[in-house]
């Protein structure tokens, strides 16, 4: 199916403000630019109307340019790549794409080719949902990354330590790629699962549970994250703003899960959470 991409010229104030809110219309994922975004949504949920609607209500903020093209599945490496540059977090993973060398010194080193999909790491919530993870034991743990993406917050779980991990993501192409960047990266064992929270019924419980996804998904799924967590371990989220933390805490605290501590980059947020229990 092929995408349909939206150039919106915007200030950084209210990017971020636009963003979240195309993320609610099913665009799924972002790419900055100099002069604003771009925002990404498959062919067939794309309405200009919707986008000219949002943009319309922040008219008293000024005007919001923007262009629609199609783009073909096929040619989004062409698109990506045009602007996907090395990264290197906390000074010690490397996030790079197969064709840039290896840096040295780096302690963890993943290959992502991002495809269609979200998470190359150069998004402010999986930079921070990594930092989260390098303060947290995975070793031998049984680890859930929900809305994986490209899978990258599954491969550093593995690079971790991680024994049994299972990535999952509601599109198809989405789990297609996880699975090719598990494998350029040597997850073997990593599993990708189509569907939504739905497909983890009769799942054994998780050492850690990870979910990048955004704060109407976070906070419906909250009861699920709650079940399958063992008592005492962590819960990371992010896809959400500081300003919606307030809402997950009191979702978490019914669920039995107390706040621990945040993240933040620009605005958004990653927070831990743990089970209650013994």
């Amino acid at each position: 199916m092929n995408y349909i991409e939206v150039t919106v010229t915007a200030s950084p104030d209210y990017s971020d403000i636009l963003i979240a809110e195309l993320g609610e219309l099913g665009y799924d994922i972002f790419q900055e630019t100099e002069n604003g975004f771009q925002a990404y949504i498959t062919e067939d949920l794309f309405a200009e109307e919707a986008v000219q609607e949002l943009l319309e209500r922040y008219s008293f903020a000024g005007s919001f340019p923007y262009e629609v093209k199609a783009i073909a599945k096929q040619n989004w490496n062409e698109e990506w790549e045009k602007n996907f540059e090395p990264l290197l977090i906390s000074e010690k993973v490397s996030v790079r794409a197969d064709f840039h060398p290896k840096p040295e010194g780096v302690e963890y080193d993943i290959i992502i080719t991002p495809k269609m999909s979200f998470g190359t790491g150069h998004h402010e919530t999986t930079t921070l949902m990594i930092e989260n993870q390098l303060t947290l034991n995975h070793v031998g743990k049984r680890v859930l990354d929900m809305g994986c993406g490209t899978g990258i917050l599954a491969i550093m779980a593995k690079q971790l330590g991680a024994e049994n991990v299972l990535a999952v993501d509601i599109e198809d192409w989405t789990v297609e790629n996880a699975k090719e960047n598990a494998e350029y990266n040597g997850c073997t064992t990593l599993e990708v699962r189509l569907g939504d929270a739905s497909v983890l019924e009769g799942e054994a419980p998780f050492d850690l549970i990870l979910a990048n996804i955004n704060r109407n998904v976070l906070l419906a799924d909250m009861p699920v994250y709650s079940q399958l967590l063992l008592p005492n371990c962590p819960l990371v989220l992010s896809g959400f703003y500081t300003e919606d933390l307030p809402m997950l805490q009191e979702k978490a605290a019914e669920q039995g899960l107390t706040y621990e501590s945040m993240r933040t980059k620009n605005n958004w947020v990653s927070a831990i959470f743990r089970k209650n229990g013994h």
